[in-house]
């Protein structure tokens, strides 16, 4: 079944009028008469209608409004920007694997710089990516996405979460499923976790000194990943770990 991203208050008719970018979502999909659609708002609340014989007629509703319960775990993935697709693409299946929040980091090594006046117009296109990665993987719940912040503003945010760093360090770290399972039993109650990814070059002496104070070093494995791999190992990792 198709799926489409709405405001609230569309699904809480027994009709709908989609927005603009929905309904030309849905005449590029080129539904048939009487076929069903789901629409949904990204806050766990979707509805079920059925397509018109005409693009520009309401849609009907079928049934009631769903409501699927928030996420038990706060994830929050701290990723530094990597270039181009790469970044896309970890915005993509971070989205699939269940993240509820997404803060690209700007650290020393990276070799992405987004000027601040652009921030803001780069996180409306990264938002897109992920509503997308939402609407195709049956997500229910959309993710936070943050603007990018220089790497010690991104200290600030994370808050109270239980946090693990990919770090090369003496003597090597666990294995991050064995260090979020000891985590785990540690801190029972927690509820909000986190996981910094450095970029390509790694993260600064003073940078991982500074992550260290704050997280739970970890290795990814016998191997060397890229940025993006890590980032995407990592959170399959805890998201399965979580739940």
């Amino acid at each position: 079944m198709h799926r489409l991203l709405v405001s609230t208050e569309v699904l809480k008719g027994c009709t709908a009028i989609l927005p603009k970018d929905a309904a030309h979502h849905l005449k590029v999909l080129r539904p048939k008469a009487g076929e069903s659609v789901e629409l949904f708002d990204g806050a766990g609340h979707s509805r079920v209608f059925r397509c018109g014989s005409r693009a520009a007629e309401p849609l009907v509703a079928e049934g009631d409004v769903a409501v699927s319960p928030k996420p038990p775990f706060g994830l929050t993935l701290f990723a530094c920007v990597t270039k181009g697709s790469r970044w896309d693409w970890t915005i993509e299946k971070a989205v699939e694997l269940g993240v509820t929040r997404i803060v690209p980091v700007i650290s020393d090594r990276c070799i992405v710089r987004i000027d601040r006046r652009e921030r803001a117009a780069k996180r409306e296109r990264w938002c897109r990516i992920a509503e997308d990665a939402a609407r195709q993987s049956d997500a229910k719940w959309l993710p936070e996405i943050c603007e990018a912040v220089d790497f010690r503003e991104s200290l600030a945010m994370v808050r109270e979460c239980v946090c693990f760093v990919g770090a090369l360090v003496d003597p090597p770290p666990e294995h991050l499923l064995k260090a979020v399972r000891h985590r785990l039993e540690e801190c029972s109650s927690a509820r909000s976790f986190a996981l910094y990814v450095g970029p390509e070059g790694d993260f600064t002496p003073a940078e991982l000194g500074e992550l260290l104070e704050i997280a739970t070093p970890t290795t990814f494995g016998p191997t060397i990943l890229r940025a993006e791999t890590a980032a995407i190992f990592g959170v399959s990792v805890l998201s399965a770990a979580l739940h």
